[in-house]
């Protein structure tokens, strides 16, 4: 089946409609919301939004925070941390506690000195030796599942490929066994399906679920960094790396778990079945990946699926000095968010940016967090994962449909596909 243009904006929403800040906009089906952000991106790109009220406590101060929608803006924001600083949280908009920051990625929520420091050690454990290790891994893995959901004939990509796949490699790169996989995805689950009934306890707030799932898993990881790992897995280097006469902490590298499965299972997950539905609506493209799958080619076709599934929606800055953007004025301790999906679709840049198209300069997307130092340090990784299974679709089920509409994920944070049926050709 098509999608019958899931991909294109519809402007429904006249601008002074759009409510970031409301839980109902993000339920909204996803052209309507694309259309809405380009009402925003073209006619207000620094839009100012009050603090939603599903965060607000009494211990929280109700304020505001700015949406920036052009993709010059948020490549400028990116490139200047000391002005868009992200030590007060960059996965919130309301400031969290310092046990919140820690949880839920210390590596991103941080600013130099500290934040260069955390990079060069995880850097440091990540040597050509085992980047190459994991790409062979990959391919292995993308093989058995594609090959294993073609047998079944009819199947949820999500379940089948897309989810088991990120996480095995995120697995195999931090020691952890394949039975814990289940365990591992579904606190994943609740710590960015928060907004989404599905993934929260009836008996839970959703700050509740994710503290609990964040709690679970950084206990999983205190017990994992305790047993005998092998030479070339990740987490030994990670625990012996020593830069700057130091090495990750305990907490710390619970902390680089935890941001490895937003960053490294989550995204990937989601860039992949907005892979497969793009390639069911622009056949033309999926007829070109198959007739010339080169390394090139299924490579920018990576970089384009990135760019349309934008699976961030944004990312938080503060700022510690004026500035201007698209002729608004920001002040000290102003909060804004960087809008990935705006600005991946941004028409100044992009020639038809809701189309896929292996032409188009995908490469300068914004998908990984712009080009400044909070660049996703698993770009290259989830860049391979993508590509392989490209390749093993188009190898073995070249001719795949969608048998229904893709089921997402309701967030204002993450671009998510709860479930996505398909069937092999």
């Amino acid at each position: 089946m098509s999608l019958g243009g899931w991909f294109q904006p519809i402007e429904e929403l006249s601008l002074d409609e759009i409510d970031l800040s409301d839980l109902e906009f993000w339920r909204l089906p996803h052209q309507v919301r694309e259309g809405a952000f380009r009402s925003l991106r073209q006619r207000r790109p620094v839009a100012r939004f009050p603090i939603p009220e599903w965060l607000l406590t009494e211990e929280t101060e109700s304020g505001s925070y700015h949406a920036i929608m052009r993709y010059s803006d948020v490549l400028s924001a990116s490139r200047d941390p000391e002005t868009f600083a992200s030590g007060r949280g960059t996965v919130s908009i309301i400031d969290l506690p310092e046990e919140f920051l820690e949880f839920f990625g210390s590596l991103i929520n941080t600013d130099d000195p500290r934040h260069a420091h955390l990079r060069r050690v995880v850097m440091r454990a990540f040597t050509p030796r085992r980047i190459e290790r994991l790409d062979a891994e990959i391919g292995v893995v993308a093989h058995r599942l594609v090959e294993n959901a073609r047998d079944l004939g009819q199947f949820d990509f999500v379940d089948a490929i897309a989810a088991p796949l990120p996480l095995r490699i995120i697995g195999e790169i931090m020691g952890i066994p394949e039975e814990y996989d289940q365990f591992v995805l579904e606190r994943s689950q609740r710590i960015l399906g928060a907004l989404d009934p599905e993934f929260v306890a009836p008996e839970m707030s959703p700050d509740e679920s994710i503290l609990t799932a964040a709690l679970e898993l950084s206990e999983f990881m205190g017990d994992l960094a305790g047993r005998q790992h092998r030479d070339d897995e990740v987490i030994g280097a990670l625990l012996a790396a020593d830069v700057d006469g130091a090495a990750l902490s305990p907490s710390e590298l619970a902390s680089f778990f935890i941001l490895l499965l937003v960053a490294g299972n989550e995204t990937t997950r989601n860039a992949l079945s907005a892979g497969m539905m793009a390639l069911a609506e622009f056949r033309s493209v999926r007829d070109e990946l198959i007739a010339g799958p080169s390394a090139d080619r299924l490579s920018r076709a990576a970089d384009e699926i990135v760019r349309l599934a934008s699976p961030v929606v944004w990312m938080r800055r503060t700022l510690t000095r004026p500035a201007v953007l698209s002729g608004v004025s920001l002040d000290v301790g102003d909060r804004v968010l960087l809008m990935y999906p705006s600005a991946n679709r941004d028409e100044t840049v992009f020639e038809d940016p809701y189309r896929l198209s292996l032409d188009s300069n995908a490469a300068r997307h914004l998908g990984f967090g712009g080009y400044g130092p909070h660049h996703c340090l698993g770009a290259h990784l989830a860049r391979a994962e993508i590509v392989a299974v490209l390749r093993e679709v188009l190898a073995l089920m070249p001719a795949y449909d969608l048998t229904g509409e893709p089921e997402m994920l309701v967030s204002n944070f993450i671009a998510g596909v709860k479930r996505l049926p398909m069937r092999a050709g």
